[in-house]
C-alpha cells in the first residue's frame, strides 16, 4: 500500500496559510442606515436649540427691555431649526418617495420593512420635537401678549382679548397707543416695552407661519403611520415581557434541577454505605457457602446469616 502521509503533509503546510473569506455586504442598507444615523442626530441638534429657545424666552420675558443680544441670539436659533428642519423634511421625503420605487424592484421584503420602520420611528421623533418647539413658541407667544395687556393697564387703556389679538393680526400697535399721552417716565417704559413686544410677536408669527406647513405636512404623515408604529411597539414589549418569563422560568428549571441532584447525591451517598448490607442479606449459593469460612448472624436481618471471611472473593455462583 502506498504511503500517502508525506502528500498529507504537504497539503497541511500548503494549509497554514491565511485564508481570506470575501463576504458581499449590502451597501445600500449600509448607506440606508447611515442617512437614519445623520437624520436621527439632526432631530437631536434641533431638540438641544428648542432647550435654548425657551431659556431664551424666559430671559426676554422677565427683563422690561431685554438687550438686543439676547433677541439676536433667539433669532439665530430660530433660524437653525427652520433650516435644520427642512433638511430632514427633505431626507425623509426621499425616504418616502423611494419605497414605490423599491416595491417594484429586486429589493427584499425584510429590508423594505426594516426601512419603512426606520422612517416611521424617525418621522414620529421629528414630529415630537417640532410639537414642542410649536407649543414653546405658543406659549412665548401668550406670555408676550399678557405683558402687553398689563403695559397698556399701567398706562390707563384697558383692552380686551379680542382688542389686544386684533391690535397684533393688524401689524400697528398704535391703534391703542396713539392717544396715551407720554407725559409720565414710566408711561414712556410702558409703552417703549409695549412695542419691543410686539416686534418680538410679529417675527414670531412670521416664524410660526413658515413651519406651519412643514408641521402639518409631517403630522399627517405620522398620523396615518400611527397605527404602524403602535404595532411594532406593542410587539416589542410583548417580546420583552415573553423575555422576562423565560429568564423566570429559566431560574424555577436551575433550581429544581439542583435539587434534583443533591437529592442523587444523598441517595448514592446512602447507597455506598449500605452496600456490605445488601451484600449480607443475600443468601450465599451452595458453592460460596463452601469457601466462607464461618458464619455470623446479621445484626440487620435477624434469621440471615452474614459471612465474614478470608477467602479470596468467589467470581460466580
Amino acid at each position: 500500500m502506498r504511503d500517502r502521509l508525506p502528500d498529507l503533509t504537504a497539503c497541511r503546510k500548503n494549509d497554514d496559510g491565511d485564508t481570506t473569506v470575501v463576504v458581499e455586504k449590502d451597501h445600500f442598507m449600509d448607506d440606508f442606515f447611515h442617512q437614519v444615523e445623520e437624520i436621527r442626530n439632526s432631530i437631536a441638534k434641533i431638540a438641544q436649540y428648542v432647550e435654548e429657545v425657551k431659556k431664551n424666552h424666559s430671559i426676554i420675558l422677565s427683563a422690561p427691555n431685554p438687550e438686543g443680544k439676547i433677541k439676536e441670539e433667539l433669532e439665530d436659533l430660530n433660524k437653525e431649526i427652520k433650516k435644520t428642519a427642512n433638511k430632514i423634511r427633505t431626507k425623509l421625503k426621499s425616504i418616502e418617495q423611494s419605497f414605490d420605487q423599491d416595491e417594484g424592484g429586486n429589493r427584499t421584503s425584510v429590508e423594505l420593512r426594516i426601512r419603512r420602520t426606520q422612517h416611521s420611528v424617525l418621522s414620529r421623533k421629528f414630529v415630537e420635537v417640532m410639537t414642542e418647539y410649536n407649543e414653546a413658541q405658543t406659549l412665548f407667544r401668550e406670555r408676550s401678549k399678557g405683558r402687553i395687556q398689563r403695559q397698556l393697564e399701567i398706562t390707563g387703556k384697558t383692552t380686551t382679548d379680542d382688542e389686544l389679538e386684533e391690535m397684533l393680526e393688524s401689524g400697528n400697535p398704535s391703534i391703542f397707543t396713539s392717544d396715551i399721552i407720554s407725559d409720565s417716565q414710566i408711561t414712556r417704559q410702558a409703552l417703549n416695552e409695549i412695542e419691543s413686544r410686539h416686534k418680538d410677536i410679529m417675527k414670531l408669527e412670521t416664524s410660526i407661519r413658515e413651519l406651519h406647513e412643514m408641521f402639518m405636512d409631517m403630522a399627517m404623515f405620522v398620523e396615518t403611520q400611527g397605527e404602524m408604529i403602535n404595532n411594532i411597539e406593542k410587539n416589542v414589549m410583548n417580546a420583552a415581557d415573553y423575555v422576562e418569563h423565560a429568564k423566570e422560568e429559566t431560574k424555577k428549571a436551575i433550581k429544581y434541577q439542583s435539587k434534583a441532584r443533591r437529592k442523587n447525591c444523598r441517595a448514592v451517598s446512602h447507597l455506598g454505605k449500605g452496600q456490605h448490607t445488601l451484600q449480607a442479606c443475600f443468601p450465599p449459593t451452595p458453592k460460596v457457602m463452601n469457601s466462607m469460612e464461618k458464619l455470623i448472624p446479621c445484626s440487620r436481618c435477624p434469621g440471615r446469616p452474614s459471612w465474614a471471611g478470608t477467602q479470596k472473593p468467589v467470581t460466580g455462583r
